[in-house]
């Protein structure tokens, strides 16, 4: 939030969580920096390991509770957090609610292609979807890529264990029916590979799968990048 401050003139933040805590990091930020730096006090903390339902129901007054009420009530246009991702995604789907026909909430996230970068979702927050779902993932990626990216119509693909119609489960093949009918850019199947070839804009996938995937190409980067590393550091 600091490095976000300083690089960004126009921005200002507000941190939530234990007031001590934050107060005691911020005496060292500078006088320009504080100055466009507020502080709410939450008196709870949901844990890494804690269930989401709980934190929704029994911690009212955590840190990630009150910092989406900020949103909702208009204090802040957008909440950040590095905590428990299923508790924010329970809390912000409950005060913040979903968007007219969109039923779930998705995990987004841009990866890196050879020829630019791709979205992705959901990465998961819903590990069983039905084809109605993967449709709506469809849209809500579509809309953001058109918004971030200034894209009017940016392609989507569905990933599949093939390119041809008939590959894939009955949820899959149902979504590319629904895609197809959908009015949106929708190219068709797509396989693993052709997340990180860029062939499209967008990636629709469950949250399962959408999960492996991404925890699957995180582990491939870290092996590359280690074997670089001993590689460069055998010998001059």
């Amino acid at each position: 939030a600091l490095d976000l401050l300083r690089l960004c003139a126009d921005v200002n933040v507000i941190l939530v969580g234990l007031q001590d805590d934050i107060d005691a990091q911020l005496r060292h930020a500078g006088s320009d920096i504080a100055a466009r730096v507020s502080v709410r006090h939450a008196s709870e903390v949901v844990g890494m390991d804690e269930a989401p339902a709980s934190a929704l129901r029994g911690k009212k007054d955590s840190s990630l509770r009150v910092a989406v009420n900020l949103v909702k009530n208009g204090s802040a246009h957008a909440c950040v957090s590095a905590g428990n991702t299923g508790a924010l995604m329970a809390i912000s789907r409950f005060v913040l609610k979903t968007l007219p026909a969109i039923e779930r909430p998705a995990i987004c996230s841009v990866l890196p292609t050879s020829n630019g970068r791709t979205y992705m979702l959901d990465l998961g927050a819903n590990v069983d979807c039905t084809a109605e779902h993967l449709l709506q993932f469809g849209v809500m990626g579509s809309t953001l890529v058109s918004s971030v990216e200034n894209k009017p119509q940016p392609s989507i693909g569905l990933l599949n264990i093939g390119t041809e119609d008939i590959k894939g489960n009955e949820v899959v093949k149902g979504a590319a029916e629904l895609l197809r009918a959908s009015g949106l850019n929708f190219y068709g199947n797509v396989e693993g590979d052709d997340i990180y070839k860029g062939t499209t804009d967008v990636v629709v996938c469950d949250g399962f799968v959408g999960n492996v995937a991404l925890k699957a190409s995180e582990g491939l980067a870290h092996m590359l990048s280690t074997y670089l590393r001993d590689e460069f550091n055998r010998n001059v």
